[in-house]
């Protein structure tokens, strides 16, 4: 019988994250959102300013929901 080739190692499923994580950056992302909400409803701009605050709105969700344990739909 041959001998069958070396295994290779398997990659980590998640590499680990350098920016501090997905709580983190749902946070980061939540700041920005905050200042250019602000800036699009300042100058009119309903549609995207609606936009950017439901976006804010799911940010601030995912920042303050990680880490716990997801519900069951």
């Amino acid at each position: 019988m041959a001998a069958s080739p070396p295994r290779k190692k398997r990659k980590p499923a998640v590499k680990p994250a350098r920016d501090g994580g997905p709580k983190e950056a749902a946070q980061f992302v939540a700041e920005q959102l905050t200042d250019l909400a602000r800036l699009a409803h300042r100058h009119g701009l309903k549609t995207l300013g609606l936009l950017l605050d439901m976006s804010l709105m799911e940010a601030r969700e995912k920042a303050r929901r990680r880490g716990k344990r997801p519900r069951r739909a």
